[in-house]
């Protein structure tokens, strides 16, 4: 895994800033510790900070094809390198190296832009085309690998692994993208094409982007997650059978290394398919790692050891004590380029560092969710239909009253606060509603909290641009409303949020995570398995679980989805209550003056009395103020 860089000047006769490339490089070393490297042409320059995987000796990069017109900087993993190369040989195509990054030099050669068809991997790449003065931007479909960029007043085109490398750059604007910030208290992270800052894009997954020289740069999207496909028709062991084989051979391919390589097990289905699928295939014993917590609601370590003892691995397990959690949140700044409010972050990173005393690749089971209809919010929107049809009488006089006297209770999941987030999100339409389950600040919320100028320059409509993008799109396609919130999750949440929570903390820890269940050809076929196969009544993963049944513990196969979560709420009442009071401070809110400080205390002190629970409110606002940019 690495860590690209990158300045192309806009007018020719100006040379790249070499120093500043440099510090931009230097600024991703975390992503990219074992080796570093430079093209420095005229008006171009392009650094990569590399994380050597396969080919550790020889895979430096920069790489060029045969006669350097044609170079490129590349973070991922190319899985069907070997493949790719066997075809380009056979066209006369001259390889020097036995990494999987060749290939796209002269892959370029053969197909130009449509290159990307032809890959299975998660990558971010940049190539330079010398002889057409051309840029190639390009990001993995299914977003794993990230790509920041900026075009400068003066035409100057920047681009980098992480914002934090971009914003180095003298000439950038570092004013706060109102609209962003509006998205992240709305989602709790900032969705692609947006960043935090107002003049810096994120390139989104399944998308490349061409720049030439006097001419605009263009964006094109090169793939789509689509449900509105025919569907299967086959016996449902037999549609088991298949899955069961389809992701052993995408674990297959993700096993390939030149490093040691290990797998992230959490106890649950997901992960823990994953390692049974690598014991099989390994043919070795096959390393396994997972961490547990003082707090029992959050604590998945048992479930983690059964399944290792069950498949045989050399299992490693780490036990945290709330001040390893706590600490973590002083290198929070430099796990975060933009705010993300995901707690799973700080879990996410301990592990991936945990895992980097042993291994430098692991495995993960990210995406399963998704794909499956895993989550307990696709449940909770059938049982919301029945709510709806309820007779008002009985909604308004007994059930919301009941639920909004439940005493708060700060545990994992508590009844409380999936009762009252029922509730509240029931009577809207879908989207919305899943919008309100799972983020933050809900537009009254908003309005109450941020000044009117912001508020003016993003009305709600762009706001909730993706939920209503999901809208007109399943009354265009037919798509089932279930899947259409397992395509919003797939492309928004997850490639949004959950991956580029573990691309950070796992590369703040030098760490290389690959994700099985995001084979792009693997999550075509499951797009084609019938919704009743994956939500069974209220069983999810249905489908998952029964090509797993010969494989997991009975118990692991039953098993309801929990969440890599921390007891924030709790913490924000305890341990990290003059960190709240001092990062939330009036003085401080009012230094930057975009949120109304007299609500911020109000749910300050309704959280701290117990009468209400405002953890993701409070942490997403938290995690605002740590970000660096903001200070």
């Amino acid at each position: 895994m690495c860590g690209i860089v990158g300045i192309i000047q806009g007018y020719r006769e100006q040379p790249a800033d070499k120093r500043m490339v440099r510090s931009m490089a230097a600024a991703l070393a975390h992503r990219g510790p074992d080796d570093e490297g430079f093209l420095f042409r005229g008006p171009v320059a392009m650094g990569i900070r590399r994380l050597s995987i396969i080919d550790v000796e020889g895979g430096h990069q920069p790489i060029s094809n045969e006669n350097g017109t044609v170079s490129v900087v590349f973070n991922g993993e190319i899985y069907n390198f070997a493949e790719l190369r066997e075809d380009l040989e056979a066209r006369g195509h001259q390889f020097r190296t036995r990494s999987d990054t060749e290939v796209l030099v002269h892959l370029y050669e053969e197909a130009g832009d449509d290159l990307v068809d032809h890959l299975n991997g998660m990558f971010a790449f940049a190539l330079w085309d010398d002889e057409r003065q051309r840029l190639l931007l390009a990001r993995d479909r299914m977003g794993e690998k990230p790509l920041y960029f900026s075009e400068l007043q003066d035409k100057t085109f920047l681009f980098a692994s992480e914002l934090k490398a971009l914003m180095l750059h003298p000439k950038l604007d570092r004013d706060i993208n109102a609209l962003a910030l509006r998205k992240y208290l709305t989602y709790e992270f900032v969705p692609s094409p947006h960043s935090i800052i107002a003049n810096v894009w994120k390139l989104p997954p399944a998308h490349r982007l061409a720049w030439e020289r006097g001419k605009s740069w263009s964006m094109e999207r090169y793939w789509s997650l689509s449900y509105s496909v025919p569907k299967l028709s086959q016996k449902p062991d037999e549609l088991a059978e298949e899955i069961d084989y389809r992701l052993g051979e995408s674990v297959r391919s993700r096993l390939v290394a030149d490093v040691p390589l290990g797998i992230l097990l959490s106890g649950g289905v997901d992960s823990s398919a994953i390692a049974a699928l690598a014991s099989n295939v390994a043919g070795s014993q096959v390393k396994t790692f997972s961490i547990g917590f003082d707090e029992p609601s959050f604590d998945e370590s048992k479930y983690a050891s059964e399944v290792a003892r069950h498949l045989g691995t050399e299992h490693h397990e780490k036990k945290l004590t709330e001040k390893d959690l706590l600490d973590v949140l002083a290198v929070i700044p430099q796990l975060l380029d933009e705010p993300l409010g995901d707690g799973s972050l700080i879990p996410t990173f301990l592990l991936s560092k945990h895992a980097r005393e042993f291994v430098k690749v692991a495995l993960g089971g990210d995406g399963g969710d998704e794909l499956f209809a895993g989550y307990p919010t696709y449940v909770a929107h059938q049982m919301a239909e029945y709510y709806r049809h309820a007779p008002a009488a009985i909604r308004e006089r007994l059930i919301e009253p009941s639920v909004s006297r439940l005493p708060v209770s700060l545990n994992n999941l508590s009844f409380d606060f999936r009762a009252k987030r029922f509730v509240r999100g029931a009577l809207l339409e879908p989207g919305m509603r899943h919008t309100l389950w799972m983020g933050s600040f809900d537009p009254e919320e908003q309005r109450r909290l941020l000044v009117p100028e912001i508020l003016e320059m993003c009305p709600d409509e762009e706001v909730y641009s993706e939920v209503s993008n999901l809208t007109s799109n399943q009354a265009s396609n037919g798509e089932h409303p279930i899947e259409g919130l397992m395509r919003l999750d797939a492309t928004h949440y997850l490639s949004e949020c959950v991956l580029v929570k573990v691309d950070r903390a796992s590369m703040a820890a030098s760490l290389e995570v690959r994700a099985p269940f995001l084979d792009h050809t693997f999550v075509e076929y499951v797009t084609r398995l019938p919704l009743e196969l994956k939500l069974k009544g209220r069983t999810t993963k249905h489908i998952l679980r029964q090509a797993m049944q010969h494989r997991l513990p009975r118990r692991i196969i039953a098993r309801k989805k929990k969440g890599f979560g921390m007891p924030v709420g709790k913490w924000l009442r305890s341990e990290l209550r003059d960190t709240v009071h001092d990062t939330l401070s009036p003085e401080r809110l009012n230094r930057h003056g975009m949120f109304n400080s007299g609500y911020v205390q109000q749910l300050i002190g309704e959280h701290e009395k117990g009468f209400a629970d405002n953890r993701k409110l409070l942490w997403t606002l938290l995690m605002f103020e740590l970000w660096p940019g903001i200070n």
